[in-house]
């Protein structure tokens, strides 16, 4: 993607019609370690920049969950009312990408697009939402360049010379001429500040008191040289190593090289989003050095940088950080083989994004068990109808017109599992008043049912998890959505027939007997005057 791309916004000069839900949104921030109202910078509009993955490798359920948390974040923000700019970028020049590529005999771009490719189809199929704009590193080393020339004329970093005054490649965010520095993490001077899963990340990894190497992101080689003035000094530019291809070097004012890891952010921020943007994301790992360098070479560079820090926690296998680097990682596409991509979505976002999610056998028999309770109540509510609303209809519902309780707990800091209890409430009593009744429908029960039925798609919707939409798309109540529900409506009707004729002939032992056995197969049979109905439990 070329640097000069520009994201594809609604018309931003107009003010969207925001719900009145909208002046409720309350969200936490890493830097206050607050909870507060969310206020954006231009009204109407909300500028998100997440950190997105560095392509090495296929995407794990650890990487996934992070662009799981913030689609839902994105998918609120659009229920208030806000139009959204969402940036995600891809880090596609990187010393493991360098590595890997060379011990596999690859190309090392070809191996990052590969693996883009892979990220982008886990992606879709669990139903993220693609971003407004994707940049990549590799297509900004001129927003690069010139934003460490800023730092540089701003006192904030030095280029690295060798004996004969000429630079060498490499140049270092100078730490000590920024007071700022550990004010995102509230680290500074020994004094550690931190709510419980900041607390977390700081024992599980280093902080700016206690430099330390990273398990889960080793050490960069270049911040670890002793060219450095300080050994909290970081790497903007680097030299290359005498391995990295010829192709993965640019030229510059400061020696040719390649980016350091922070710097790209800043560079693709501020092109995307602008001088001063409303939230910057990542996964909690990214706090500390990730975004306490980027926050702090932003701002130095004279930029206001993201007006809130939102961190989303770790998925943990047996309470340890699921990492490749620990081998305990599963791959997107291993998970997928066994689980339908519905259900794993569910799972990883079933809980508040702030919250440590442990992956599990049982975590995923609680999607499934949630995905049969919607799906079932979706399904019978529809045959009670009749129809499925359209898409177009639940995706037009808005935040003021969604029940309160489910508005309430998203508006508090996107609490997921308040939303799902919301939802889960309001099929409780849709099935409660279809139990009720007899026949066909009247009119008054026909438009509660209809309301309880579009409540619950839109909040599902929200949630990114609208069983009729895209990319899910399971078989509507009469099976004209897929081939599987015609052939199971196809089944069911001929064992109704059959039952029909065992009645009508008097043998109400066969007819009973299919009854039963439908029944067992998790079918429910409804009769009525026009005739029998049937439905999954």
């Amino acid at each position: 993607m070329g640097n000069v791309e520009e994201p594809q916004n609604s018309n931003i000069s107009s003010v969207p019609q925001l719900a009145d839900a909208a002046a409720g949104l309350n969200l936490y921030d890493t830097a206050s370690h607050a909870v507060s109202p969310f206020k954006p910078i231009r009204p109407g509009h909300v500028g998100i920049y997440v950190c997105g993955a560095t392509v090495q490798s296929s995407p794990h359920i650890g990487h996934i969950r992070a662009a799981v948390a913030f689609d839902i974040v994105r998918r609120w923000m659009l229920r208030l009312g806000y139009d959204v700019t969402f940036v995600r970028n891809v880090t596609d020049i990187d010393d493991k990408i360098l590595d890997k590529a060379a011990a596999a005999g690859q190309q090392w771009w070809a191996r990052a697009y590969y693996y883009e490719r892979e990220f982008t189809r886990a992606y879709d199929t669990l139903g993220v939402l693609p971003p407004t704009v994707e940049p990549r590193a590799t297509g900004h080393i001129p927003d690069m360049v010139e934003l460490i020339e800023r730092i540089i004329r701003n006192g904030h970093a030095y280029v690295v010379r060798d004996s004969d005054g000429n630079p060498t490649g490499n140049v270092y965010f100078d730490v000590a001429s920024w007071p700022h520095y550990g004010e995102l993490t509230h680290q500074k001077q020994g004094a550690v500040e931190a709510d419980e899963a900041a607390a977390v990340a700081d024992r599980m990894g280093p902080s700016v008191d206690a430099a330390g190497n990273d398990k889960y992101n080793p050490i960069d080689p270049a911040d670890a040289s002793p060219d450095k003035h300080d050994p909290r000094d970081f790497a903007l530019w680097k030299a290359p190593k005498d391995t990295d291809p010829q192709d993965a070097r640019w030229a510059t004012p400061f020696g040719v090289g390649r980016p350091g890891w922070h710097i790209e952010c800043s560079a693709m921020s501020h092109r995307y989003l602008g001088e001063a943007f409303d939230i910057h994301g990542g996964g909690l790992d990214l706090r500390f050095p990730h975004h306490e360098n980027e926050m702090a070479q932003t701002r130095a560079a004279g930029w206001n940088s993201a007006a809130r820090w939102m961190h989303s926690a770790w998925v943990t296998a047996k309470g340890e950080k699921m990492s490749k680097s620990l081998g305990n990682g599963l791959s997107v596409p291993a998970v997928l083989a066994e689980h339908s991509a519905w259900v794993v979505r569910y799972a990883l976002g079933s809980v508040q994004y702030r919250s440590m999610l442990e992956w599990s056998d049982q975590t995923l028999a609680e999607a499934q068990a949630a995905y049969e309770r919607v799906s079932n109540f979706i399904d019978r509510a529809g045959s009670a109808l009749g129809e499925q609303p359209e898409r177009d209809e639940i995706s037009a519902i808005g935040a003021d017109d969604l029940p309160q309780d489910f508005v309430a707990a998203m508006n508090n800091d996107i609490n997921v599992s308040g939303a799902t209890a919301a939802i889960f409430s309001a099929i409780r009593d849709g099935n409660a008043v279809l139990s009720q009744v007899q026949g066909a429908l009247d009119d008054a029960t026909r438009a509660q049912v209809r309301a309880t039925l579009v409540a619950v798609r839109a909040m599902l919707d929200t949630l990114g998890l609208d069983p009729l939409a895209d990319p899910w798309a399971i078989a509507a109540v009469d099976g004209e959505n897929s081939k599987a529900g015609k052939a199971l409506d196809a089944l069911i009707s001929a064992q109704l027939e059959a039952r029909q004729q065992a009645r009508a002939a008097k043998d109400f032992a066969t007819a009973d007997a299919i009854r039963d056995s439908l029944a067992a197969a998790g079918i429910l049979i409804e009769d009525a005057p026009t005739g029998s109905t049937w439905s999954l439990k």
